[in-house]
């Protein structure tokens, strides 16, 4: 990887070790933490509720399937922002597999470790491992390809898969797309999927129906949300028309650790907060990065979403919850297609 991208990356590992946190009071705060993203798919409506200790025995319930999404994991990461990535990592996997209905799978959407280390990689498998969807799906963040351009990830969770990584598969009636946007980052960090993939993107959707439920994911989100710290993938509006044709598309990204939603007519764009650390609102600071914030409201800024999807329907909602909740639940269903609720509970 160019030395101008490893620079750029380390730039944002911001050295926090002086914030006066406890190690052993953050992990008290943090038993709750992780995070990931819960979709339970019922009759066309994908319907979210809250992932969470109050997450209701009928949770799911009447669901053609269920996935969870987890993301920005940074196993090797120990700065005081997150002094124990792999406990919180744990403690997402121990809420769902606490879930009332197993998932079908789970889909990972990069940076899986913080640098790309053989160890790092193992000790996420071995706690991926305790999760009880064993089918997990991968696309790699920009982290998990710093040394070798991604070659040791495809070895581990690509198999199967084109290019530097992108593949399709369908589930229940839903069509599934995962994409790389972090093999050739573009100024500025932004993604870039490429000549290549955009190619094969357009002939995997050659041929399915209009009415066909779609579900993309990437690790850098498929919509700009801030050019400046790179929350974008400058080719993303090729891909994108695409799929404008299908009544139904969902997009799943991570990488900016937090959460945002965008509906663009039957396009609904989501990202997911991180099982490891949250980062500042854009413009907020001067760059992207680990943020440190308070123990007590460390819940606000790491948390799970549950999504349900149902086949015979046109509808997204999407609610998300910190997996520190004690109690609320919510779920939601939009009678417009492809509209989304979010909503921090604190």
């Amino acid at each position: 990887m160019p030395d101008k991208k490893q620079d750029r990356i380390d730039q944002t590992l911001q050295d926090l070790n002086n914030d006066g946190v406890d190690r052993r009071g953050f992990l008290k705060c943090m038993a709750w933490a992780g995070t990931g993203l819960v979709w339970t798919m019922s009759g066309g409506i994908p319907v979210s509720r809250v992932f969470a200790k109050g997450y209701g025995k009928d949770a799911g319930k009447g669901a053609d399937f269920t996935f969870v999404q987890i993301s920005d994991s940074h196993i090797g990461f120990n700065k005081p922002a997150n002094p124990d990535v792999t406990a919180t990592l744990r403690t997402a996997i121990n809420k769902i597999n606490a879930m009332p209905t197993k998932p079908d799978f789970i889909i990972h959407t990069g940076d899986l470790s913080q640098l790309s280390k053989p160890s790092e990689f193992d000790t996420l498998d071995q706690v991926l491992k305790g999760a009880s969807a064993k089918q997990i799906f991968f696309v790699p963040g920009e982290h998990d390809m710093l040394t070798d351009n991604g070659e040791q990830y495809l070895q581990r969770y690509g198999k199967g898969t084109k290019g530097t990584g992108w593949s399709s598969f369908d589930h229940k009636g839903v069509h599934f797309v995962g994409l790389v946007n972090v093999a050739n980052l573009k100024a500025g960090g932004m993604g870039s999927l490429g000549h290549e993939q955009l190619e094969w993107l357009e002939d995997d959707l050659k041929g399915r129906s209009a009415s066909t439920p779609i579900v993309l994911f990437a690790h850098i989100p498929l919509w700009t949300i801030y050019p400046d710290w790179g929350w974008g993938t400058d080719d993303s509006e090729q891909a994108l028309s695409y799929v404008r044709r299908f009544g139904s598309v969902t997009v799943l990204n991570g990488h900016i650790h937090q959460i945002m939603q965008k509906v663009e007519g039957k396009v609904s764009f989501h990202t997911a907060m991180s099982t490891a650390f949250p980062q500042p609102a854009p413009g907020s600071a001067p760059s992207a990065g680990p943020m440190k914030v308070p123990a007590d409201q460390l819940q606000r800024v790491l948390g799970i979403t549950d999504v349900n999807y149902l086949v015979s329907g046109r509808s997204l909602a999407v609610v998300d919850s910190p997996l520190g909740d004690s109690g609320s639940s919510a779920s939601g269903t939009a009678s417009a297609p492809l509209a989304a609720v979010d909503s921090i509970y604190g």
